[in-house]
């Protein structure tokens, strides 16, 4: 029988390879990992940030049915683990019946979370503040990365994760994110009523500007009409690199533990 895989989703402006000490961490305790690209997205970071075009103007829907094709291909469904956008794909994919379990870490909001935090809208403004930036490829420069990532770090480890993961991303998504709640067929709609997914773990840092604890919090009463296991966990004076930052293996170890309350071991 196949092992239990588990599929990393990144979010904005981080490469794939921001997932490298959890993919190591998670072999190490027996799953069968992968951390896959986002569509248009190469190799290597310094690949990713010569060809920025490739990341451009790729839209909710364009992700979550890149990652959907990818679990088509697996014999056995597998944990979801997503961060920022990523999460809010683990979302999506969990609600239409991917996947055993998911795991959304600092999700960005999906249709039906109102509050909109001040740090939130400021971290989105590189993206949001020119409406033509919706088709283009953005890259944050470090002082937004320190703002919107690393705001409880170092400056010295928010250069080092700065220079390591980051990379032009497409903001598509954080428009459509944006306009959720005034428009009827949102691509950030999730189905949170879904009541035969498998379980769910929010993940909020309580320190994040991208993605406020507030937000998760309202992201969890979305799902107050399913019987389905949802549930949330707090990582107190954490920012969005909880993922990627000197803490990570704290954030990974409680996944692990939850995953295991849930059943979910290596075969």
């Amino acid at each position: 029988m196949a092992n239990q895989p588990v599929l990393f989703i990144h979010g904005l402006w981080l490469h794939a390879t921001s997932w490298d000490p959890w993919f190591d961490f998670f072999r190490n305790e027996g799953f069968d990992p992968v951390a896959p690209p986002w569509p248009g997205e190469r190799d290597t970071v310094e690949e990713t940030r010569a060809h920025p075009e490739d990341v451009a103007d790729k839209s909710i829907d364009d992700v979550t049915g890149h990652f959907a094709k990818i679990i088509e291909g697996f014999d056995v469904p597998p944990v979801i683990i997503g961060h920022s956008f990523g999460g809010l794909i683990a979302e999506k994919l969990l609600g239409q019946g991917f996947g055993n379990a998911g795991v959304a870490i600092d999700p960005a909001q999906i249709k039906g979370v109102l509050p909109l935090p001040l740090a939130q809208l400021r971290a989105a403004l590189p993206a949001l503040l020119n409406p033509t930036n919706i088709s283009k490829p953005i890259a944050l420069t470090e002082k937004e990365f320190k703002f919107g990532f690393a705001n409880e770090l170092s400056d010295d480890e928010a250069h080092e994760l700065y220079e390591k993961y980051s990379i032009p991303s497409t903001v598509r998504p954080l428009f459509q994110a944006a306009a959720a709640n005034f428009n009827m067929h949102s691509q950030a709609a999730v189905n949170t009523k879904n009541e035969t997914r498998g379980p769910l773990l929010l993940v909020s840092g309580t320190a994040d500007h991208t993605v406020p604890d507030v937000t998760t919090d309202a992201t969890l009463k979305q799902y107050r009409d399913s019987t389905a296991v949802t549930e949330l966990i707090k990582f107190h004076g954490r920012g969005h690199s909880l993922t990627i930052d000197h803490g990570w293996r704290d954030v990974a170890t409680e996944v692990l533990v939850w995953l295991r309350q849930q059943s979910v071991e290596p075969d």
